[in-house]
C-alpha cells in the first residue's frame, strides 16, 4: 500500500504546482506574442539547446496530448472544438461526449456566474481562476482554470487549461492503484491455485490409467512418468529416458529415436510401434503416442504421451496374416484345380463327341442293314439306343457350355443396349411363342445400357424367356412380361410369368447345377445355373419370387456402364 501524505505536504505541493503553472503560462504567452523568438534549453553534457517557434507547433501538440492537465479549445459560441484525453478523464466522460458540447454543464450552478465571467475575461486578456467542476459520478473537485485567446488557422479561439488541485484526486489515484494491484494479485493467486489443481487432477488421472504415461518439455527431455512404467520395467534406479533407450529392441532403437527427434523439431504428433523389454526379460510390443501441448501463441510448451501394450493384438494380427496367407494359398490351389477340372471336362466332352458320333453312325448303318419289317422288341431296343445317344450328345453339349461359362469369368464387359438384344431374342423365340399361344410383353425401350458382353446377355434373356414359355400352366393362356428400369447403380431386368410356379423348397434348389424341378419338360437342368453365373461374373445378382400355381418373377440386377465396374454387390 502507498504511504499517505499529510495535509501540509499537499498544500505545499499545490502551491508549487500553481507557481510552475504561472511560469509556464507566462512563457507560452511570450512565445505566442512574439516577445521571444526561441528558447535556450539546458542539455546535460551538450550545452544549451535552442528551440524556435517554427519547430515548436508539433511538439506543443504532442505535449498537450501527453500532459496530465486537461486542455480544450472553445469557439466563440462556447463549443468545445478540441479537448485532450486528460480533460475527458477528469470529467469522467468519454472524449466523444465532451467534444462538440459546452463546458458549462460540468460547472455547478453556484459557480456558473463566476465561470462565465472568467471566460469573458479570457477573450480579452489571459486570466486564471479557481472553480469547481462536477464529474460524471456527481463528485465535485477543485481546479485552477487558465484561459487565453489565440488564433488557430486565422480563427480566434479560447484556450482552456484545467489543473486538478483537489486532494481527492490524489487519494482516488492512489486508491485506484492499490485496488488495481490488489485485483491483479488476487487474479494471479487464483490462477496459481487453478494451475495447482489442474496439475493435481492431471497427475491423478495419469496415475490411474492402465497405460504408461509420460511428459517432456518442449525440447523433448522427459520430466515425468507414472507408476505403470515401474510396474512394467521393475526398475526405477535410472531415468525413464535412459531405461527406455536401453530396453528398446536393438532393431527398433534407431527408428524410434529418429522419429522422436523429427516430431520434436516439427511439432507433429508422435506415433510408433516398438518392442520394449519388460521386467521378466521379454520383449513386448508397445504403441507409443505423444501430442504437443501449445500456448496461446502456438508454441509447444510440453509433450504428453503414452505407451500402450499391444503385444496380444500384434500376435493376433500375425496369426490373422498367417491365416490370410494360407487362405490365399488355398484359394490359388483351388483356382488351379478348378482350371484343371474345367480343362479336363472341356477336353473330355470334346473327346467324347467323336466316339458318340461314331456310335450314332454305326446305329444308323445297322438300321440301314436291317429289314424294314422288324419285330417289336427290336424296334424298342433301337428306339432306346437312339434316345440314349441323343441324351448323351445333349449332356456333352451342356458340359461344354458350363466350362465356357467358367472360362468367361474374366471376359471384358462392354455397354450393351437391352432393347436391341431383347428384340433379337424375341424373334428367335417367335415360333415357340406361337406354338404356346402366349402373349409376350416387352417394356425395355427406355432402359439405359448395361455392362455385360452381348453374347452373355443374350444367353441370360433367352434362358429366362424360354423357361417362362416352357413351364407354362395348362389351365390358362401363358403371359410373359419383360421389363427393365434403372435401380441406382444397376438396371433391374424382370421376367414375370403366370406359369406353374414353385414352392419355397424348390426355390432353394433352383439355381443348382443339373437341377430339374419339372420332369415333363426336357432339359439338363443347367440353364438357370448358367444365368446366375453369367450375371454374377459382371457383378450382378439374380432374385426369384414364385408361388406354386400362380407364377414366377425372375429379377436380374446388371451394373450400368456410367458407374464403372464397381466392387459392390447388387442391392437387396
Amino acid at each position: 500500500m502507498l504511504p499517505l501524505t499529510s495535509a501540509d505536504d499537499l498544500a505545499r505541493e499545490n502551491e508549487e504546482l500553481r507557481q510552475r503553472l504561472r511560469e509556464a503560462e507566462e512563457l507560452v504567452a511570450a512565445v505566442r506574442s512574439g516577445a521571444v523568438d526561441g528558447l535556450a534549453l539546458p542539455d546535460a553534457g551538450l550545452g544549451p539547446r535552442f528551440a524556435t517557434r517554427e519547430g515548436a507547433d508539433y511538439s506543443y501538440r504532442v505535449l498537450v496530448e501527453q500532459m496530465s492537465e486537461g486542455a480544450a479549445l472553445l469557439s466563440a459560441e462556447g463549443l468545445v472544438l478540441y479537448a485532450n484525453v486528460a480533460l475527458a478523464q477528469l470529467l469522467g466522460y468519454p472524449l466523444a461526449t465532451v467534444l462538440g458540447g459546452e463546458l458549462t454543464p460540468y460547472v455547478p450552478a453556484q459557480t456558473q456566474e463566476y465561470w462565465a465571467a472568467l471566460l469573458r475575461e479570457g477573450w480579452q486578456n489571459p486570466t486564471r481562476g479557481e472553480v469547481l467542476l462536477r464529474t460524471a459520478a456527481g463528485e465535485l473537485f477543485a481546479c485552477v482554470v487558465s484561459v487565453s485567446a489565440l488564433f488557430l488557422h486565422e480563427t480566434k479561439v479560447l484556450a482552456v487549461l484545467v489543473t486538478d488541485l483537489s486532494e481527492g484526486r490524489r487519494l482516488r489515484t492512489m486508491q485506484a492503484q492499490v485496488a488495481a494491484q490488489s485485483d491483479q494479485l488476487n487474479r494471479q493467486t487464483e490462477e496459481i491455485a487453478q494451475q495447482k489443481q489442474v496439475v493435481a487432477d492431471t497427475s491423478r488421472i495419469l496415475e490411474g490409467i492402465p497405460q504408461i504415461a509420460w511428459s517432456a518439455d518442449a525440447t523433448g527431455h522427459n520430466y515425468y512418468v507414472n507408476q505403470r512404467w515401474v510396474d512394467f520395467a521393475g526398475d526405477n534406479s535410472a531415468s525413464f529416458a535412459r531405461q527406455l533407450r536401453e530396453r528398446t529392441h536393438p532393431d527398433d532403437r534407431a527408428a524410434v529415436l529418429a522419429q522422436w527427434l523429427s516430431c520434436v523439431r516439427t511439432g507433429e504428433p508422435f506415433e510408433l510401434e516398438l518392442r520394449v523389454r519388460n521386467a521378466a526379460g521379454e520383449y513386448r510390443w508397445l504403441l507409443a503416442r505423444a501430442l504437443p501441448s501449445r500456448d496461446e501463441h502456438g508454441w509447444v510448451r510440453q509433450w504428453i504421451g503414452t505407451y500402450t501394450d499391444i503385444h496380444e493384438h500384434k500376435l493376433a494380427q500375425a496369426r490373422l496374416q498367417l491365416a490370410q496367407r494360407q487362405l490365399r494359398d488355398k484359394n490359388n490351389q483351388l483356382s488351379r484345380v478348378n482350371v484343371d477340372l474345367d480343362t479336363f471336362v472341356y477336353a473330355a466332352s470334346h473327346d467324347l463327341k467323336q466316339p458318340v458320333n461314331n456310335i450314332d453312325g454305326l446305329l444308323q448303318a445297322l438300321l440301314d442293314e436291317l429289314p424294314p419289317e422288324r419285330s417289336v422288341p427290336v424296334q424298342d431296343i433301337l428306339r432306346l439306343m437312339r434316345s440314349s445317344i441323343t441324351r448323351f450328345q445333349h449332356t456333352i453339349d451342356q458340359l461344354t457350355d458350363v466350362t465356357q461359362v467358367h472360362r468367361q469369368h474374366s471376359a471384358a464387359a462392354t455397354p450393351v443396349l437391352l432393347d436391341k438384344v431383347v428384340r433379337g431374342v424375341a424373334l428367335d423365340l417367335a415360333p415357340l411363342v406361337q406354338r404356346a399361344g402366349a402373349e409376350l410383353v416387352l417394356d425395355v425401350q427406355d432402359s439405359p445400357p448395361v455392362l455385360c458382353s452381348e453374347k452373355n446377355l443374350r444367353g441370360v434373356i433367352y434362358n429366362l424367356l424360354s423357361n417362362a414359355l416352357k413351364y407354362r400352366s395348362p389351365d390358362r393362356p401363358p403371359r410373359v412380361v419383360l421389363r427393365a428400369c434403372p435401380a441406382g447403380d444397376y438396371v433391374r431386368l424382370s421376367v414375370e410369368d403366370n406359369g406353374l410356379g414353385l414352392d419355397a423348397a424348390s426355390q432353394q434348389k433352383l439355381f443348382g447345377m443339373f437341377q430339374r424341378l419339372h420332369a415333363h419338360v426336357e432339359g439338363a437342368g443347367i440353364g438357370l445355373y448358367m444365368v446366375k453365373k453369367l450375371v454374377e461374373n459382371v457383378g450382378g445378382r439374380v432374385e426369384v419370387a414364385s408361388e406354386l400355381g400362380v407364377g414366377s418373377t425372375f429379377t436380374v440386377y446388371l451394373p450400368r456402364p456410367d458407374v464403372g465396374e464397381k466392387a459392390s454387390s447388387a442391392p437387396a
